[in-house]
């Protein structure tokens, strides 16, 4: 039998590109696998939409809506409804949850509202803890919800993982090949990215290129794993600890992997496991920096230094002079208001 995967999807107030998202995972090709959304408090009621949507009463259509969309047969037409589901709160889902509850459907969707917005990694980390009390797994992929995968996507991910175990490579966490869904030619992150230890930042691989074949090798050199798609391994879980949540958005699977890298584990890359990202510009690790809003701004800037001290703390004077340049091109763009943010950071 194929080891069982938790999928592990976070949302934020999207709920429908949550709804897409798990369109396209119900129609994946992977027969072993179980899906876990958790809500980080989303004040527009995510929740309820997403249970409306499992019941049958709601129906999203696929984003863009353009018959040209050429992803659309990825999440179109709608699976069959109702969904057998189980809500919990967060301290019941971290407790595995109700097993004879769950035994009443078969492979019920699990939902999890938090009541709370931790960020990235506290979200997820209550669908880690679910999973590792109910202990009857191999794999877990932390899925973005902006995003919509290809039928075997999750076949190729578990196929690599076993061809590392056969080579008895000490793997612990696998990139996919991550394309933007509005230009499904051009890729987001060929499985993750390098790390630039003076300035404190990250770089994707292959970010902003045309596809055209160049990353369809089985192995790639990166320092972290895409948190648009991220599969890891239940042993590293047990030996490297959940994802760390001071960062509450970015550095999260830097983190994680750096974490690995100090005992041994290596990072993977599967090119045969295709995702498709809808995350713009706005908030992308390589966007325009202008485009950044000023929340993101703040933890992108923010992370910088606290990553360095916990990984780097040579580097620190590096990075805090890297803040200079940040200064100057702020005020180069006239965002004055974040030169306040940017000696916030410093003073903290």
């Amino acid at each position: 039998m194929n080891p069982k995967t938790y999928i592990i999807i976070l949302n934020y107030q999207t709920w429908a590109d949550t709804i897409e998202c798990l369109e396209s995972v119900l129609r994946n090709d992977y027969l072993n696998y179980q899906i876990i959304v958790i809500d980080n408090n989303s004040p527009n009621d995510s929740m309820h939409y997403i249970k409306d949507w499992a019941d049958g009463k709601l129906y999203v259509r696929p984003e863009p809506e353009k018959s040209d969309n050429s992803l659309r047969h990825l999440s179109h037409p709608p699976s069959s409804k109702p969904l057998p589901y189980v809500f919990y709160t967060k301290e019941e889902a971290e407790k595995g949850g109700n097993k004879n509850l769950e035994l009443k459907c078969k492979n019920p969707l699990i939902l999890i509202q938090t009541n709370y917005n931790g960020g990235f990694a506290f979200g997820s980390n209550v669908g880690i803890k679910y999973a590792l009390a109910k202990d009857d797994f191999e794999y877990l992929w932390l899925l973005n919800n902006d995003t919509v995968i290809e039928r075997d996507s999750l076949t190729k991910l578990v196929e690599k993982f076993q061809e590392y175990k056969k080579h008895k490579k000490k793997v612990g966490m696998i990139g996919s090949k991550v394309l933007f869904y509005r230009d499904p030619n051009i890729i987001n992150a060929a499985g993750g990215g390098t790390y630039n230890k003076w300035f404190g930042v990250g770089k994707l691989l292959g970010t902003f290129q045309e596809d055209k074949g160049q990353y369809n090798v089985s192995e790639l050199k990166i320092e972290s794993v895409y948190g648009a798609s991220c599969f890891l391994r239940k042993d590293f879980i047990h030996e490297i600890g959940i994802m760390c949540e001071d960062y509450f958005l970015y550095y999260e699977e830097e983190d994680l992997a750096f974490r690995g890298k100090q005992k041994g584990w290596q990072l993977g890359y599967c090119w045969q496991s295709k995702v498709y990202h809808k995350q713009g510009l706005s908030i992308d690790l390589n966007s325009k920096e202008e485009d950044k809003s000023e929340f993101a701004d703040y933890y992108w800037l923010r992370n910088r230094i606290v990553f360095t001290k916990k990984f780097f703390p040579t580097y620190l004077l590096s990075v805090y002079l890297g803040f200079i340049g940040a200064i100057f091109n702020r005020i180069r763009r006239k965002q004055y208001k974040r030169i306040k943010l940017i000696w916030k950071i410093l003073k903290s």
